[in-house]
């Protein structure tokens, strides 16, 4: 096992594109970390130069506290896991888990234990005989999980390793990661664009945009308190309802609905009183009944669509008088709401957000409303 540190690390191509800009970041022995974010946001990128697969044009990548920007990706003691598998399609599953060991040389019986046991552990025991045309997807992704289980290695470094699975299956693996980490205690590096999986799997979420770190934290940390738009729009599905508004000294203005702050908060964004702001509203922070939070404010909302997913509803609709952007709020398994109905919700005011509308930044809020 080891530690990952990441100092300054840009990666320019000779076009003179950026594809990671000055990217810095500690991951621990033994953490488990998700890189999230958009397709072309360099997340990939920054994986591969961790692994050695990507040159890096400067800053200093370190794995065990040693420097690895010229090392050789054989020599660096991580193992990847790719989108596509990429299994040997000439060779069974045994051969598939046991390859690397042969290369370096291994004892031909630890290969075997190790085999044996890897592939007891991910289930895949029955299937050491097979070729990978054989295999379905779910256990094609298991075998070149188990390939670079099998070598021990320092790290794993996963790149969007569940995405070309259903989603039943993606459920699935998500669990076995998580149980295979508890288990081995080996530091993780995860590569994603899947909201569920960062939430779900991560000790820590880094969110990149455009080659740069937004923010990086628990995903709670991270869920509850995003540090601008991109990441309150971009986390959770649906995400956060961002609607442009006007602050005043003591209430903030969507339209000619007017949402009353708590003292705490009236105190803490005085700083923008009189200016234009995004107006942050979590889905779930809506509710029928005035009595579900301690500080809720009345919003009739009219109903556009309705979304029944099963164990919820979401609710597509507008806030009365204001036309600029749709309201997503997360509702019962039992709601209904017919198109063109109002309905009357209370929005719980100790969760409001505010966003600077020209830097797109949040305000900070106080620790206790």
């Amino acid at each position: 096992m080891a530690s990952i540190s990441l100092n300054n690390i840009h990666k320019f191509y000779p076009n003179g594109y950026a594809a990671v800009r000055d990217v810095s970041l500690d991951i621990m022995d033994g953490e488990f970390v998700i890189l999230l974010g958009p397709s072309g946001c360099g997340k990939s990128t920054t994986l591969r130069m961790i692994a050695g697969l990507e040159t890096i044009s400067s800053g200093d990548l370190r794995i065990g506290g040693a420097r690895m920007n010229d090392i050789d990706p054989a020599d660096r003691d991580v193992a990847i896991v790719f989108q596509n598998y990429a299994l040997y399609p000439h060779m069974t599953v045994a051969d598939n888990l046991s390859f690397g060991l042969r290369l370096r040389g291994v004892d031909r019986g630890l290969i075997g234990k190790r085999v044996a046991t890897i592939a007891g552990m991910l289930g895949i025991g029955e299937l050491l005989a097979r070729k990978p045309a054989q295999l379905s997807g779910g256990q094609r992704q298991r075998v070149a999980l188990g390939r670079a289980l099998v070598r021990e290695p320092k790290a794993f470094l996963l790149d969007e390793p569940l995405s070309n699975l259903d989603a039943k299956l993606r459920t699935s693996m998500r669990t076995e990661l998580i149980k295979l980490h508890r288990t081995l205690g080996t530091t993780i590096v995860h590569v994603t664009h899947d909201q569920v999986e960062a939430m779900t799997m991560g000790e820590r979420i880094c969110i990149m945009k455009d080659g740069v770190i937004v923010q990086v934290g628990a995903p709670m940390e991270v869920y509850r308190n995003p540090v601008n738009t991109f990441v309150a729009g971009f986390l959770a599905s649906p995400p956060m309802n961002l609607l442009r508004g006007r602050l005043s000294a003591k209430s903030v203005l969507l339209g000619d609905t007017k949402l009353p702050l708590p003292q705490a908060l009236s105190a803490a964004f005085a700083s923008h009183s009189g200016l234009d702001v995004i107006v942050g509203l979590r889905p779930e922070d809506f509710h029928l009944k005035a009595d579900a939070a301690p500080m809720s404010v009345p919003l009739d909302i009219a109903t556009v669509a309705t979304e029944v997913l099963g164990p919820e509803v979401i609710l597509v609709g507008n806030l009365r008088n204001y036309d600029e952007a749709e309201i997503h709020i997360r509702c019962s398994r039992d709601f209904r709401s017919d198109p063109g109905t109002t309905t009357t919700f209370y929005y719980d005011l100790s969760q409001l957000q505010i966003f600077d509308a020209e830097t797109t930044y949040a305000l900070k809020r106080p620790l206790k409303i």
